[in-house]
């Protein structure tokens, strides 16, 4: 029975999250918004459509929505030549595929970005497929991305470990019924990720790749 090795990629795969906080706050103060960058950071990992609303609320002009949306994706595609991938992510991707998991991405992340960052992990002849927001009527912490993403590798939610780095990661895998990996690197806290129902921590995927052997990849095996 195939086994599902499902990774989200801002924050768990590429070192991203910080440019996507940097890009959501200039996009944010051109439309006359002053948010937070803490705010920001903890909603990274959210679709487009719900961290606008999760940061702005409901009695926003929610047509200008779409103007956000798109000055974030402008500003954030500037970065695109210089995405790089954490250290070891590549490795951990092949190593599983070794094993026999099957590995896919659940992102939210699209087209000419997705592309950018597959670029930057550089693992494609390890990865079998992934669950973008284009995919599915609504994204984490809703469970369609996962559900997706098990779909794309044939797995049951018994056989597949989710890896993320956000409480919406978490909270979309538990809802899935898949365990739950977290890592520290997206700069969330231990506490909230166990909170959102993280099985393990890691504090990044090297960490997790040295310790694959201990780790829920192991006790699946």
């Amino acid at each position: 029975m195939a086994r599902a090795a499902l990774f989200d990629v801002d924050g768990t795969l590429t070192d991203t999250n910080y440019l996507h906080v940097t890009s959501w706050w200039q996009a944010f103060r051109g439309a006359g918004h002053q948010v937070a960058t803490s705010d920001i950071h903890r909603a990274v990992g959210l679709g487009s459509g719900d961290l606008i609303t999760h940061l702005l609320g409901d009695d926003r002009d929610p047509d200008r929505d779409d103007e956000i949306s798109a000055a974030h994706s402008t500003l954030y595609g500037t970065y695109f030549g210089r995405l790089t991938a954490f250290d070891s992510a590549a490795d951990l991707l092949r190593e599983l595929a070794g094993r026999g998991w099957t590995n896919i991405l659940a992102s939210s992340a699209t087209g000419p970005e997705l592309d950018a960052l597959r670029r930057a992990i550089d693992a494609d002849d390890v990865i079998a497929g992934t669950a973008s927001s284009d995919d599915v009527p609504r994204g984490k912490p809703a469970p369609d991305p996962v559900s997706a993403a098990l779909d794309l590798a044939g797995a049951p939610a018994e056989r597949a470990i989710f890896v993320g780095d956000s409480v919406w990661d978490m909270q979309a895998a538990s809802r899935a019924g898949v365990r739950s990996i977290a890592v520290l690197s997206g700069g969330i806290p231990r506490d909230a990720l166990e909170a959102a129902g993280a099985d393990e921590v890691y504090e990044n995927v090297t960490d997790l790749l040295a310790r694959l052997d201990s780790s829920l990849f192991a006790r699946l095996e």
